[in-house]
């Protein structure tokens, strides 16, 4: 099927703190609004049967409980109502968004998908309800191609977004297409949790998924293409996703992901908006993983000297790291329950410095969650404490062999080359209790190398 994705360069307010009316909230969401038209327009040219767009598009981002509200449409939460907001507009007040969004739809003949503020009013005596005496929630919306409004998804993991509400359960939310089956849909930050992304995917079988982000990068191991495609190797499904663009927020990268090829944009350095238009498989049943010859034994030393130890704060993670030295080795380095081996060989030996880290333990700053990771990463410089820096060029190409004792099954396997592009591993699995992730020869120099596990039990 053909799929389109948006990543957006949203207008914003100048002063979202700041209360402002309806008609003024409209007016601003209205500029936004029309580029997606335009958006949609050119992807239904090009043959696109379904497009998303990023969270936060329409109404941009920090604003507090009270100066988002008069951005909020209201929209029905009820999976049984099959309404559609460009041919019953009057049905609602507050549902402008909506309407120019159905319309969208229904003109272009296309799905669509985007995110917007929803209120909900509530009553005192549901225990859950704010004090205001309603809901706010970031929400998705997908529309089918007649308009009608066939999901609503209330983002779960909300990130130090102090306007909005959490679902008092999580929504697992998808849609029916006649040309790819069920679309899941969650939010941003959702991708690392369980629930309600992974427990989504499982539960309904699900190989397509539609992923609206605000996503700013962390290098090495979190930026958005390279997790993205990891999420859709390491689950077997296709994603769209559709980031926001603001590079000077450190916000770009967006892409058509299948686990074993990508159509991506990621971009620090120009500005505006861009449309990414793919043709990609239908996945109707799981990909034989092709596990390949296993990793060899485990590292036996002899009394030759053994690189030293040293720590590094990576991902505002204690990472306990070994050098990488000289054209080819065998190395190890555990923490924990969790040790990692590598076994490389470079191409070409070049000045970079190059290091194996692992760290098992909770990750506590910007989120908690349980974190098992072998990396490989280059280093920004060429002393130790450099290591964990974000670094985005590389010349070093290397054939390499990672692996890892991991206690958890959700392993995302990152790989990342010079300029923030993506390859792919020859192989990965698992085997004797250790996942696994081989390349002979990257195709650029080498950025990150790794196995991103997470402990969901541990959160």
């Amino acid at each position: 099927y053909v799929a389109a994705v948006y990543e957006h360069e949203s207008i914003l307010s100048p002063n979202p703190a700041a209360l402002v009316d309806r008609q003024s909230a409209l007016e601003l969401m209205g500029r936004n609004l029309d580029i997606y038209e335009q958006q949609v327009v050119a992807a239904a040219r090009q043959g696109a049967q379904i497009i998303v767009f990023p969270e936060d598009g329409i109404h941009g981002f920090n604003f507090t409980r009270s100066s988002i509200y008069p951005y909020l449409d209201f929209v029905l939460h009820s999976p049984s109502a099959k309404w559609n907001p460009c041919r019953e507009m009057y049905l609602f007040n507050d549902t402008e968004v909506l309407q120019r969004l159905s319309c969208m739809a229904l003109k272009n003949k296309i799905f669509l998908v985007a995110n917007l503020g929803t209120k909900q009013p509530c009553e005192h005596t549901d225990p859950h309800c704010p004090s205001d005496g309603r809901y706010q929630f970031n929400t998705n919306v997908a529309f089918d191609d007649d308009g009608v409004l066939v999901a609503t998804y209330r983002k779960h993991n909300l990130y130090f977004e102090y306007a909005f509400d959490t679902p008092p359960e999580p929504d697992y939310k998808f849609f029916d297409t006649p040309f790819a089956g069920k679309f899941g849909m969650f939010t941003c930050f959702d991708i690392l949790f369980f629930e309600p992304a992974v427990n989504l995917i499982r539960q309904y079988n699900l190989k397509q998924v539609v992923y609206p982000t605000a996503w700013m990068n962390q290098l090495p191991l979190l930026s958005a293409v390279e997790f993205q495609q990891a999420f859709a190797t390491a689950f077997n499904v296709n994603i769209l996703a559709a980031n926001i663009h603001h590079p000077t927020l450190g916000m770009t990268g967006s892409g058509i992901y299948t686990p074993v090829k990508s159509f991506i944009y990621h971009n620090m350095e120009g500005y505006g908006g861009k449309l990414i238009v793919a043709e990609i498989p239908v996945i109707t049943t799981n990909y034989e993983t092709n596990l390949g010859k296993p990793p060899g034994r485990v590292l036996e030393k002899g009394n030759e000297q053994l690189p030293p130890l040293f720590y590094a704060e990576m991902m505002y993670d204690n990472f306990t790291f070994v050098p990488v030295w000289g054209e080819k080795g065998e190395l190890q380095v555990c923490a924990s329950t969790l040790c990692c081996y590598l076994s490389y060989r470079r191409a070409v030996v070049t000045d970079e410095l190059y290091a194996l880290g692992v760290f098992d333990g909770l990750h506590t700053v910007h989120g908690t969650y349980y974190v098992q990771a072998c990396a490989l990463v280059k280093c920004g410089g060429l002393s130790f404490s450099s290591c964990g820096q974000e670094v985005t060029d590389a010349t070093a190409l290397i054939d390499f062999q990672l692996w890892g004792n991991m206690s958890t099954p959700y392993i995302f396997p990152l790989l990342l080359t010079s300029g923030i592009t993506l390859d792919f591993a020859d192989h990965m699995g698992w085997k004797n209790n250790h996942y696994f992730m081989s390349k002979n020869r990257t195709s650029l120099g080498l950025l990150t190398a790794a196995l991103y596990g997470r402990w969901y039990e541990k959160d």
